[in-house]
C-alpha cells in the first residue's frame, strides 16, 4: 500500500520522532511510505532512510502544507494518510475534501485538547474548533495517545469518535540507539545512584521541583542527577541549583543526541512534568531499563505505570512527595521483566495492528 505520513515540523521531540519511527515501522512490513514534514527546525538535520522517502516542504506554518497536499492527494493517490497534530490533521482533512481523494484518513491528537481549543469567540482555538466540527466527519479514525486524553475529547466534543492507539516507542532502531556508549563522566564512574531527567528545560516540565527534591533526598541518600535538554529555563534551573549548593549533585548536559544511551546507565528516570500527552520518553527510560518516577500529571503517566504497578507517581507541584518516590525507588526497583511487559502496548506489531484494524484494513 501507499502511504503518506505528516507531522508538522521535524526535531528531536515526541511527535515527529514518533511520526519517524511509524514511518520506519510501515516500510519495515513492505509499504511504499513516504514521510514529509512541514519544516525542520533550527539546529535539526532532516533523517534519511533507505526504507521510505523523507522531505520537507520547508512550511513553517502548517496552514502553509495546504496547497500542496491537495496536489499530492490528486496525483500521488495514497492510500492511507496517518497525520499527528490537531492543527496538520485539520489542513489534511480539509486538503481531502477538496481534492475528492479516497485515501482512508488517520488523524492523532498528540496534546491535550485543552491547550488547543478555545470557546472563546474568534480566538485561534475557537476557530480551530470550528473547522474540525465541519471536516471530522472525513477521517476514518480519530485517535488520541493516551486513554485520559480521549475523555478530555469528549468533554470538547459532543459526540467525539476519538479512541486510544498509543504511540510507537519500543523498535529495534531505538533498542540499538539504547547500546550504544556515551562518555558522560558521572555514569562512567558511578559511585552513587544515577537519576536521569530528560526534555525541554520549560515550566511546565517541573523540573525546579525535581531539583528540590534533590535536596530534600541530601540528608538520607547521596544522588547524582542528569538532566538532559535544553530550553529557556536554564539558566534559572542553573541559579536554583547553585543556590541550594546541588552543584556536585545535579549536572545540567544541555541537548543530547541520544538519550537512550544516557537511560541504560542510570538506575531511575524521573519525570516531573505539570502536563504532558502521552510521555514518550518515560515508556523509553523503562525500555532502558530505568525505574520510573512520575508526577501524576495529565495525561499519561499513571496509564503507562498503571496506577503505579510498574512505577512510582507522586503529586505535582510537591518536591517532597517527589523526593519520598525516588526514595522508594532507591529501596525498591522495578525489575527488567515487569518494565518490559509494561511497555508491550508501545512495541511496533501491537500499534500497527491497531491501526491498521481501527481503518478495516488487513
Amino acid at each position: 500500500m501507499k502511504i503518506l505520513v505528516l507531522a508538522g515540523r521535524y526535531g528531536l521531540s515526541g511527535v515527529p520522532l514518533a511520526q519517524l519511527r511509524f514511518a520506519r515501522a510501515l516500510a519495515s512490513e513492505g509499504h511504499n511510505v513516504e514521510l514529509i514534514y512541514g519544516a525542520v527546525n533550527d539546529g535539526h538535520t532532516l533523517p534519511s532512510s533507505d526504507i521510505f522517502k523523507v522531505l520537507t516542504l520547508n512550511k513553517l506554518r502548517v496552514s502553509q502544507m495546504f496547497y500542496f497536499l491537495v496536489k499530492y492527494f490528486k496525483n500521488s493517490s495514497p492510500d492511507i494518510v496517518f497525520s499527528a497534530g490537531d492543527h496538520l490533521n485539520a489542513v489534511v482533512l480539509s486538503a481531502a475534501i477538496l481534492s475528492n481523494s479516497k485515501a482512508k484518513i488517520s488523524c492523532s491528537s498528540r496534546v491535550t485538547p485543552f491547550d488547543t481549543y478555545s470557546n472563546k469567540i474568534l480566538s485561534k482555538g475557537w476557530f480551530l474548533k470550528v473547522v474540525m466540527r465541519l471536516v471530522s466527519f472525513r477521517a476514518d479514525a480519530l485517535t488520541c495517545v493516551s486513554k485520559d486524553m480521549v475523555d478530555q475529547y469528549k468533554l470538547i466534543f459532543n459526540n467525539s469518535k476519538h479512541f486510544c492507539i498509543y504511540n510507537i516507542i519500543v523498535d529495534e532502531s531505538s533498542k540499538k540507539k539504547m547500546l550504544l556508549s556515551n562518555d558522560e563522566p558521572w555514569l562512567r564512574n558511578r559511585d552513587c545512584p544515577i537519576i536521569i531527567a530528560a526534555g525541554a528545560l520549560e515550566p511546565w516540565k517541573g523540573f525546579s521541583d525535581l531539583i528540590h527534591a534533590i535536596k530534600h533526598l541530601e540528608s538520607d541518600y547521596r544522588v547524582k542527577l542528569l538532566i538532559l535538554g535544553d530550553g529557556s529555563s536554564r539558566g534559572e534551573l542553573q541559579d536554583l541549583i547553585l543556590s541550594l549548593n546541588l552543584q556536585d549533585s545535579i549536572k545540567l548536559t544541555g541537548f543530547i543526541e541520544n538519550p537512550l544511551s544516557y537511560f541504560k546507565d542510570s538506575d531511575i528516570f524521573v519525570l516531573s512534568s505539570y502536563v504532558e500527552g502521552l510521555p514518550n520518553v518515560l515508556v523509553e527510560s523503562m525500555m532502558a531499563g530505568c525505574t520510573p518516577v512520575s508526577t501524576d500529571c495529565p495525561t499519561g503517566p499513571k496509564e503507562v505505570l498503571l496506577d503505579g504497578k510498574y512505577g512510582y507517581l507522586a503529586p505535582m507541584h510537591d518536591p517532597k512527595g517527589l523526593a519520598q518516590c525516588i526514595k522508594q525507588a532507591i529501596m525498591k526497583p522495578i525489575a527488567q521483566e515487569i518494565l518490559d511487559h509494561a511497555i508491550t502496548p508501545f512495541s511496533e506489531s501491537t500499534v500497527i495492528k491497531k491501526h491498521f484494524k481501527s481503518l478495516g484494513v488487513k
